[in-house]
């Protein structure tokens, strides 16, 4: 048998090295391409504050149309949870809406970035209930509250811009008899900002203002109460988007019915013209269209006062269509675009408006 030989090949320390570092690089390159996807993945929160909170709170949070969030007074007061909600479920009714379109992790990433604004570190949500004698509460609140929360709290009047607040009002008193606010804060919450109030905003210590902490707790009571009267969107009936009314007669008798019905409802009347001017070249407009434009300026103000952004679908106007031989005026439903606002005090308004188109439809088609 031949022996076999082996052969010691002698490994310089530096070739140990070289093998060492080139097994390390492939090991680590997956860990750096994931944690560089993770990275990029991951929300921004500042982008997204700027892109969906900034118009109304301001871009450094200092409020604007909505409450100054960076307030000291407010951000180190309210949990991680109370925010998380406060985004995703918005405030019914009261212009803010919900953001049911921002997943999780981008909401998480927008309250992350509103925490570095503070300081301090984030409360824990206490979710111990307050037990207080409701009925009282409602009279406590009657008396210290509901000046700037609303008889009902409901919250404060107008949007938030100077146009439709009262002028001694830095910021409009938030609703409390709201489904968005009762489901993100807690009794506690509610509970702590009575007493401490909110430095910073024309809400003071209501301790100092002469109430006990049992009346405290009264109030907070009642105005968990208010959970109970809250409808569910699906109770709620949905208008039509618009109104619409066969007319017998020809386009230009419907066209002046329209007129006569306008002047009637003491509105003015501000021009007849095709719906397509201006969008198309003089001349060339859909004559079988037209539409007519009218204003009443004292209900006018009284809806921007309400809500300045009713002036985007202002003046009134009404279409008055003719195809295949039949007329149909149309006009969009007031009662619809409300909803489009967020805007409950803008409600009832709109109704109105609705009412007078409604008159002008029927009286046009009789």
């Amino acid at each position: 048998m031949q022996g076999i030989v082996a052969l010691a090949i002698p490994i310089q320390p530096s070739q140990v090295q070289v093998r060492v570092s080139n097994m390390t690089r492939y090991l680590l390159l997956p860990l750096l391409l994931l944690l560089m996807a993770v990275a990029r993945a991951a929300p921004d929160g500042e982008k997204l504050f700027q892109k969906h909170c900034s118009v109304c709170h301001g871009v450094d949070g200092r409020g604007g149309v909505g409450v100054p969030l960076s307030l000291p007074s407010f951000i180190d007061s309210v949990s991680d949870e109370y925010l998380k909600i406060t985004i995703r479920e918005g405030r019914p009714g009261r212009i803010m809406p919900s953001f049911t379109r921002l997943s999780d992790a981008q909401i998480s990433a927008i309250v992350a970035y509103m925490r570095s604004w503070s300081t301090q570190p984030a409360i824990s949500r206490n979710m111990e209930p307050v037990v207080g004698d409701s009925a009282h509460g409602e009279k406590v609140f009657a008396q210290y509250c509901s000046r700037c929360h609303g008889n009902d709290g409901r919250g404060g009047k107008g949007t938030g811009v100077t146009f439709s607040r009262k002028r001694d009002l830095p910021i409009i008193a938030p609703a409390l008899n709201n489904p968005g606010f009762l489901a993100a804060a807690s009794d506690r919450m509610i509970r702590n900002t009575i007493i401490h109030g909110r430095a910073g905003t024309p809400m003071s210590p209501m301790l100092v203002a002469g109430l006990s902490e049992t009346d405290v707790d009264d109030v907070v009571s009642y105005i968990r109460s208010f959970q109970q009267q809250q409808r569910s969107s699906a109770e709620i009936a949905v208008p039509p988007p618009v109104l619409i009314a066969d007319s017998p007669y020809s386009l230009d008798e419907t066209v002046e019915n329209i007129r006569q019905s306008i002047l009637n409802q003491n509105f003015t009347l501000i021009r007849v013209d095709y719906l397509e001017h201006g969008l198309v070249e003089k001349g060339q407009e859909n004559r079988k269209q037209v539409v007519v434009h009218f204003c009443n300026f004292g209900f006018l103000f009284k809806a921007l006062a309400i809500d300045p952004r009713v002036g985007m679908f202002l003046p009134c106007r009404v279409t008055a269509v003719e195809k295949n031989g039949k007329v149909q005026i149309i006009a969009m439903n007031p009662e619809r675009l409300s909803g489009l606002f967020n805007n409950e005090e803008l409600n009832s308004a709109c109704k109105e408006m609705a009412g007078v188109y409604e008159t002008i439809l029927d009286d046009s088609v009789l």
